[in-house]
């Protein structure tokens, strides 16, 4: 109990950090619109008469390009950045003898960051452009359940995928182009600027077998109705299994690390 006390604490400190910048992230809401209403008019423009593509009529696209952005100001951190300069600076050593995990401490600080950009950004984000552009909000509390499930989860596998990057540096020491990459990958392959359902099949195929989708795609599929019944199970259930996944990859590369920095350091 003790420690989850602290880490509840870590959450706190790190979501009042926040708390002193909102206004940063009130002038975001508005590039955020900016960047939704330069999608909404190229939709309607490639949808033209179609009813339907890559699974999502032209309202559902709309309310997919709307949430996929407001959802990536709750999950996206620069933990990987943080931990880099802790690394760097050697702050690292320090950290590893505190009675606490450092890889968990980074997972609060980006919840108490996520839990901010929730209510500060995404939610008044979101209300505020459904008053300018048409969405559609979904009519089933099941929906919004399982939307709820699947962006928590999304937020944890994108956090991993920080940590694992972060946790590079410890071997490449200088991995900020290796950082910029990552942002561009995730944006790219996670369904953010495109459904993956629009990419070519052999693509699609590919994609499966990557985490990326978990983070993007398949939250903003069941917030669009692009998913029902047993397509919502499958796809929590992906997210589920990545979570695992890429736990065992932070594990075996922070064993790694600290073993590195040990002989490094004699």
């Amino acid at each position: 109990m003790p420690m989850l006390s602290m880490y509840a604490e870590i959450i706190r400190i790190r979501f009042l950090t926040m708390l002193a910048y909102r206004v940063n992230y009130y002038s975001g809401i508005v590039i955020y619109a900016i960047n939704i209403g330069a999608y909404y008019f190229l939709w309607n423009a490639i949808y033209g008469g179609h009813g339907q593509m890559g699974g999502l009529s032209a309202a559902q696209m709309v309310t997919y390009v709307a949430i996929s952005w407001m959802a990536r100001a709750f999950y996206f951190n620069n933990i990987d950045q943080e931990m880099a300069e802790d690394i760097k600076e050697g702050k690292v050593a320090i950290e590893m003898i505190r009675p606490y995990n450092y890889l968990t401490v980074k997972m609060m600080q980006g919840l108490g960051e996520g839990i901010f950009r929730l209510f500060f950004f995404s939610v008044p984000g979101i209300v505020i452009v459904s008053f300018i552009f048409p969405i559609h909000f979904p009519a089933s509390a099941a929906t919004w359940g399982w939307y709820a499930i699947s962006l928590a989860i999304s937020f944890t596998i994108n956090t991993q995928i920080n940590l694992l990057t972060g946790l590079l540096t410890f071997f490449f020491y200088n991995n900020e182009g290796l950082m910029r990459a990552k942002r561009v990958v995730i944006d790219l392959f996670s369904g953010l600027l495109l459904p993956i359902s629009f990419y070519p099949l052999w693509a699609q195929e590919i994609l499966k077998y990557l985490p990326f989708q978990a983070i993007s795609y398949l939250p903003g599929m069941i917030f669009a109705g692009g998913m029902r019944g047993a397509s919502i199970t499958s796809a929590i259930t992906i997210q589920v299994i990545w979570v695992f996944v890429l736990l065992i990859l932070l594990q075996l590369l922070w064993w790694l690390a600290r073993k590195n920095i040990v002989v490094q350091g004699g």
